[in-house]
């Protein structure tokens, strides 16, 4: 009797054992190509402030103090392109993609407490500022207030970027922009930052404007485009509610394409990030949810406070580079395609080491998910190996892996799963599969890359509403965070 028990529990332990665990992978999942289209330059969610909702809202807004969380809608910056087609928007986007990550890589790569070169400046300025950014800024922008009283104008948000600026008269040169540009001398709470301040010696290498004793400022990009001007402080309002004493670029120098929007709202890591200066406001977090533009009509948003923390978010530790801190560096282990993990594609492909080569970032304006040649190389084959009942079609720009998916009302796709730490981010089939053109082509939205830096692109976070809980130094992801 006791060995038939002993039998039967054995049995039972083994059966158990047997069925697939609930954190078990599927292989496949659905994908409705005639659902999905590049996406159109749609309006702005939001349109330009009146002169009497501007100085109505300087008399009855609030101050962030009072105000736990603050919502906006966000945009893409194709909005700003109006006049161009669907496929011509989608030809710059990748173009801006290439040129930017190019200068992200050349940033990481830097040697520390080395500067990148920069043609000299009238007055022998200096880099104060020296920016991960390329030509055309970050992917999305929001519209909020700039002085006292408030005037609305379109800012970038980008978590590559460490400072918050914009252009401001009088310009020596200023690009075109779609609202008037800043005057600080008709606001009442602008103010110069001396050249002895904590804000001041926080930039790399602070430029000072010696007859005034006021400190200057310079960020610079890799494509040569760069922003001038003093570095000083100013009200910024977002929805009725102010946040005083903010630091930031005052641009009477400015040159390059920055498609439209007035300046930047970076949302970086480092101090002077917007993050980093309001922290003690809105608690050190902040997320954002990215809309599938060929899906849906609904707004991407951003969320600063408490309020930005989903409950079911997955989170991973943030890491450390100790040679720029701008970035939001995270630990990747592996990469599932079509529920199995992909051989070779381990922790060590996407190592940080101790002097700050390599790793992982999370970027907003990046759009395509670049990896690290060898990863992308195994996880693309095992995704052409799960793929191959589908059509293959030519290679499109940076994409090598596309297919005719034309007259199909749906596929079945094999399913790609990111193993972070502490995080299996299971990605919708829309976030890697994506229409290149208006004949029904889909390309697998990943690209290699010859650097040590792995870059996790919009379109992958896209649906996901991905939260810098920076007090904690945790990065998390809640699908269908954008409902």
């Amino acid at each position: 009797m006791v060995g038939r028990r002993k039998a039967l529990l054995f049995s039972l332990c083994f059966f158990f054992l047997s069925l697939p665990s609930f954190s078990s992978l599927p292989s496949f999942q659905t994908l409705f190509p005639n659902s999905h289209s590049l996406p159109c330059a749609s309006p702005v969610s939001f349109q330009p402030d009146s002169e009497s909702l501007l100085e109505s809202e300087f008399e009855s807004g609030s101050d962030s103090e009072s105000s736990s969380s603050i919502t906006l809608n966000l945009d893409h910056i194709d909005a700003l392109s109006s006049n161009k087609t669907p496929q011509e928007l989608f030809s710059s986007r990748l173009q801006r993609d290439s040129r930017r990550v190019r200068s992200i890589a050349t940033l990481a790569a830097q040697i520390p407490g080395r500067n990148v070169t920069h043609a000299p400046r009238p007055g022998g300025f200096s880099s104060s500022v020296v920016s991960g950014l390329s030509q055309g800024s970050g992917e999305y922008f929001t519209r909020l207030g700039v002085g006292t009283p408030a005037r609305y104008v379109y800012m970038v948000l980008d978590t590559g970027s460490d400072i918050v600026w914009l252009q401001c008269a009088p310009c020596r040169r200023c690009y075109s922009q779609s609202d008037p540009i800043f005057d600080p001398r008709k606001s009442k709470t602008y103010a110069t930052i001396p050249c002895s301040s904590p804000h001041c010696r926080r930039l790399d290498s602070a430029g000072c404007n010696t007859r005034r004793k006021t400190c200057l400022y310079q960020v610079s990009y890799g494509d040569g485009s760069f922003t001038v001007g003093d570095f000083s402080t100013e009200t910024l309002t977002f929805r009725r509610n102010r946040v005083k004493g903010v630091a930031l670029g005052c641009g009477h120098d400015n040159e390059g394409l920055f498609v439209g929007a007035a300046g930047l709202l970076g949302l970086g890591k480092g101090k002077l990030s917007f993050p980093g200066q309001t922290g003690h406001r809105f608690n050190q977090k902040f997320s954002y949810c990215l809309v599938d533009r060929s899906a849906s009509s609904k707004p991407s948003s951003v969320v600063f406070g408490n309020a930005a923390v989903s409950r079911i978010a997955r989170f991973t530790p943030l890491l450390s580079n100790p040679k720029l801190d701008t970035f939001y560096y995270v630990g990747l282990l592996g990469i599932s395609v079509g529920g199995t993990r992909v051989p070779g594609v381990t922790a060590s492909l996407f190592k940080l080491d101790q002097i700050g080569n390599g790793g992982v970032i999370i970027d907003s304006g990046t759009s395509v998910t670049r990896l690290i040649r060898p990863a992308y190389i195994a996880m693309r084959d095992a995704f052409r190996v799960g793929a191959k009942t589908l059509k293959r079609a030519p290679d499109f720009s940076l994409f090598d892996t596309c297919f005719d998916l034309s007259n199909m009302n749906e596929v079945k796709v094999p399913t790609v799963v990111l193993h972070f730490r502490g995080a299996d981010v299971s990605l919708p089939a829309t976030n890697y599969l994506i229409p290149v053109d208006t004949n029904g082509k889909f390309c697998f939205a990943f690209a290699g890359t010859m650097g040590g830096l792995s870059i996790i692109g919009n379109i992958q976070q896209q649906g996901f509403r991905v939260v810098y809980d920076l007090a904690s130094s945790r990065v998390g992801f809640a699908p269908g965070g954008c409902a």
